[in-house]
């Protein structure tokens, strides 16, 4: 009887044995067939090469059923751009108060944003400007020599060219005045981005007209203060003509720059331009030197970003472009992100290594890492430690020293282990320093050409421009009605504390409440949180109403916004005549477009699967040595 039992365990347990191995096989089987459906974790390998290139002077027109997320805002398609002088302007003089050279620190925003200051300065002060001096493509730091400093990044023939109308600009000091700025006879200035126009009436001009020659140390990404009085308008369209005409990035950067927009709208889809605004300099603004601490939790738009362009209706597959080339925290930050939208690609998914080293020229070799592990301590010094260390009870004595990997060596991370104080940088640190500048210059490009562009940490209250701000305020001077986010992060935040035990499977109020947020932040609310919080740290991040003019209304267009209705002038009767035949052109272009129907049908489908799904689910520091005047053009 037990003999019989026996055997009737064995035969269960080979049964059921049996039973498992097939139904492993048949998941396995399943997996198989079915992952060809899935989206795979990163489309950049795939889109690297090869990609088909849009007809030139093609215009691409967005399907009816997308416009809803991709079509132009109708509020502000009667903006025009419109910097032209709108009152007596005379040319610069020959005669001048003197001349005006600087030497621009910062990266790309900052750059940016003091260049055009200069120049704004410089007409003020009826002064001749020498091309400023880019700190970060000096020679020095390791750059090719066939560039100079300005020219490395913009193309000095058309800057000056530009703006001949506007200031005179020389190249280099007349050779009388080189030798006295090697001696530092000349006086130098540090001013803030905060100063006033009085500030330089009262303080540099009597200098200027003495000295004939002033030194300018722009460390603070601008020189002159934001917003100034209405009497000064035509320094601010001067401003404007500086940034949107007047720097136009070198011939090498523009041509690889539209090469690839041609790449991406060759894909025959529309693509968002996102930039995570996680600097260094502007994280540290803020303590956040851990990002995943939780006082930095809430200030990181990658975590958000994601559900909200889901929010929004956008698609697992749209495109994003990641602009930015310091994304401080590295690819860990974008996993979110990456997660939600496969393709997510940047400027080296659409251009070869070959493309890049052509953009940097020959460049000099490297001298070999310096880097060397600090002396270790002997016996005899440790034994004197412990014994200086004070009365018992003592603390336990560090653990055994661990070996530092060549991956903790580099950025922000390297020194902290090593030393309390940041070392000076390799030739490798102030060489990759230029190199962003050229990239940063690409994801500009790309980013004014996107269908949708997005910010991310931008306005963060240090004072300082931000590349978003930048963007966006270009993008508002080119073509208003480009669909662009200016969302006010405090709303975000507060809304996103009310879901964050759910957070990935909002309710559907919440949805709507969040899309509600953002449709609005492209037409009137978004211009009015633009105009407080941005304006008055960067004029160029919102040019409004001082360098756009605006069209009268057609009799089908949308109703005009009130805050376009209060100080912007209207268009010269010119530009009426051109927009006129633009827009009849586009008419017959468009004659066969489907209607917005499948687009409300569409939306509504979605926003009705997400309500199911929610009720099924509802319970720098900077420090400069610039007291002697170590760094100057090296043509002079």
């Amino acid at each position: 009887m037990v003999l019989l039992f026996k055997s009737r365990i064995k035969w269960i347990v080979l049964v059921v044995l049996m039973l498992s191995t097939g139904s492993l096989i048949v998941h396995l089987s399943i997996t198989k067939f079915s992952a060809t459906n899935l989206i795979q974790y990163t489309a950049v390998p795939a889109l690297s090469f090869d990609l088909p290139t849009a007809s030139p002077g093609s215009k691409r027109v967005i399907p009816a059923r997308n416009k809803k997320l991709w079509g132009p805002v109708k509020a502000l398609e009667s903006l025009q751009p419109y910097a032209n002088p709108r009152t007596i302007y005379p040319v610069p003089s020959e005669k001048s108060n003197g001349y005006i050279y600087a030497k621009v620190y910062g990266g790309f925003s900052n750059i940016r944003s003091s260049i055009c200051d200069l120049v704004t300065i410089s007409r003020l002060l009826n002064a001749t400007l020498v091309i400023p001096e880019i700190q970060d493509s000096l020679r020095s730091k390791g750059i090719s020599s066939k560039f100079k400093s300005f020219s490395y990044l913009y193309d000095e023939d058309q800057f000056i060219a530009s703006l001949k109308n506007d200031v005179r600009i020389v190249k280099t000091l007349p050779e009388n005045l080189k030798a006295a700025r090697k001696r530092n006879e000349f006086p130098v200035f540090k001013p803030k981005s905060s100063a006033t126009p009085s500030f330089y009436i009262k303080e540099i001009l009597p200098k200027l007209k003495k000295s004939k020659v002033v030194g300018l140390i722009l460390a603070d990404g601008g020189c002159m203060q934001s917003v100034l009085p209405p009497s000064m308008g035509e320094f601010q369209r001067l401003r404007c003509r500086v940034a949107f005409h007047a720097l136009q990035f070198r011939q090498e950067l523009q041509v690889l720059g539209r090469r690839i927009v041609d790449r991406l709208q060759g894909l025959d889809q529309p693509y968002i331009a996102y930039h995570p605004g996680l600097m260094r300099d502007t994280l540290a603004h803020h303590g956040c030197a851990e990002l995943f601490q939780a006082s930095c939790s809430s200030k990181l738009p990658c975590h958000l970003v994601g559900l909200l362009l889901r929010a929004m209706g956008y698609r697992a597959n749209t495109i994003i472009y990641m602009a930015g080339s310091e994304t401080f925290g590295g690819q860990r930050l974008l996993i979110p992100l990456r997660a939600m939208f496969a393709n997510l690609v940047d400027y080296t998914s659409f251009c070869s290594k070959q493309e890049l080293i052509d953009l940097l020229g020959p460049e000099p070799l490297l001298p070999p890492n310096p880097f060397k592990l600090p002396p270790g301590k002997s016996d005899e010094q440790l034994k004197e430690e412990w014994k200086r260390a004070g009365p018992r009870p003592r603390p336990l004595p560090p653990p055994p020293e661990r070996p530092i990997y060549q991956h903790e060596k580099e950025g922000w991370y390297g020194w902290i282990t090593e030393t309390d104080t940041e070392p000076d940088p390799s030739p490798a640190d102030l060489r990759m320093q230029a190199h962003r500048l050229l990239w940063d210059a690409l994801d500009y490009i790309v980013s004014l050409e996107a269908d949708v562009f997005f910010p991310g940490f931008n306005n963060d209250g240090s004072g300082w421009p931000d590349f978003s701000s930048l963007i966006m305020g270009q993008r508002l001077y080119e073509k208003a009605s480009s669909r662009t986010f200016r969302p006010d992060r405090k709303t975000i935040q507060e809304s996103f504390k009310s879901i964050r035990d759910d957070m990935y499977h909002p309710k559907f109020n919440w949805t709507i409440s969040i899309r509600e947020h953002l449709n609005k932040s492209f037409g009137e609310d978004g211009f009015a949180w633009q105009s407080l919080k941005s304006k008055p740290a960067s004029f160029l991040s919102h040019p409004f109403p001082e360098c756009s003019c605006r069209m009268p209304p057609s009799a089908a267009a949308a109703e005009v916004p009130t805050i376009l209705k209060k100080d912007e002038d209207e268009c010269p009767k010119w530009m009426m005549q051109n927009n006129n035949q633009d827009g009849s052109s586009e008419a017959v272009a468009g004659e066969g477009a489907a209607s917005n129907e499948d687009t409300e049908l569409e939306y509504e489908n979605e926003t009705k699967e997400a309500q199911d799904d929610s009720d099924a689910s509802s319970k720098s520091s900077l420090t400069l040595a610039i007291n002697q005047d170590d760094e100057w053009d090296p043509n002079d």
